[in-house]
């Protein structure tokens, strides 16, 4: 995700210094669509199901009603500041906007590989046990 924001953020730089008549202001514009195309594609099979998978796998099932409610509000009150702010900041910067996405993006990666831990083959007493 990092590197394909990396990639329209470097786009709408170089953007803002080309004559948009020229040929490579068009194929700058292309290559701006295609890294956000696959951004929502790494989105959607990496970092969108997270949310969704940490909830039915480490939430204890006494309050798994009500914390996953709560993650779940928690999940979509951050898509809808993103989306609230997104044009906000593309009047800003676009180049701008897409590295504070990058800044974000790395950030949850470094986050989930420090904090969120594996629970392929354990059972949910020795993931609650990691919390403890």
């Amino acid at each position: 995700m990092a590197l394909s924001l990396l990639v329209v953020s470097i786009s709408f730089y170089f953007k803002e210094y080309i004559s948009p008549d020229s040929d490579l202001y068009a194929t700058l514009s292309l290559v701006s669509v295609a890294g956000v195309v696959v951004m929502v594609i790494a989105f959607s099979l990496g970092l969108g199901a997270m949310p969704w998978i940490i909830m039915s796998e480490i939430l204890p099932i006494n309050i798994k009603g009500l914390a996953g409610s709560f993650a779940t509000l928690a999940n979509w009150f951050f898509s809808w500041l993103v989306t609230l702010t997104a044009n906000l900041l593309l009047d800003w910067s676009s180049g701008g906007t897409f590295t504070i996405y990058i800044a974000v993006c790395v950030f949850t990666a470094g986050f989930v590989a420090i904090w969120v831990p594996e629970t392929k083959g354990k059972t949910l007493e020795e993931i609650q046990q990691f919390f403890r």
